[in-house]
């Protein structure tokens, strides 16, 4: 992969264990109830909800690390699996829970798939 492609997979690896961090421990600090829009008694009762999706963000950026890291064809094949899963995770999360997700999640997604294949 291109550096610049490396590099995007690596920012959105960083994303997704930031979205791991505000949602398992930080879920409800006011930090973390302004960047998800809830408030204090919704946070306090889906702490342990928050804590699973935290989880699987860490699953996504642990598979992106992977792939901007593992060997060529490795590499590839590997972010262009975690990109695509990233980018349905924000579609569906958009079409769910906030459209806001679609730019936050999604549309980085493509642009790192985008440099990724262009790379190859």
């Amino acid at each position: 992969m291109s550096i610049l492609a490396t590099l995007a997979v690596l920012a959105l690896a960083a994303l997704h264990a930031y979205i791991l961090v505000l949602e398992m421990f930080l879920w409800t600090t006011p930090r973390a109830r302004a960047a998800f829009g809830t408030t204090a008694e919704f946070a306090a009762e889906t702490k342990a909800l928050a804590a699973n999706q935290g989880l699987y963000n860490g699953f996504l950026a642990a598979g992106l690390v992977w792939g901007a890291v593992a060997s060529d064809l490795v590499g590839f094949q590997v972010s262009v699996f975690f990109l695509v899963c990233v980018a349905i995770a924000g579609i569906y999360g958009a079409a769910t829970a906030s459209r806001k997700i679609i730019f936050v999640q999604t549309v980085p997604a493509l642009a790192a798939l985008a440099l990724v294949l262009l790379a190859r």
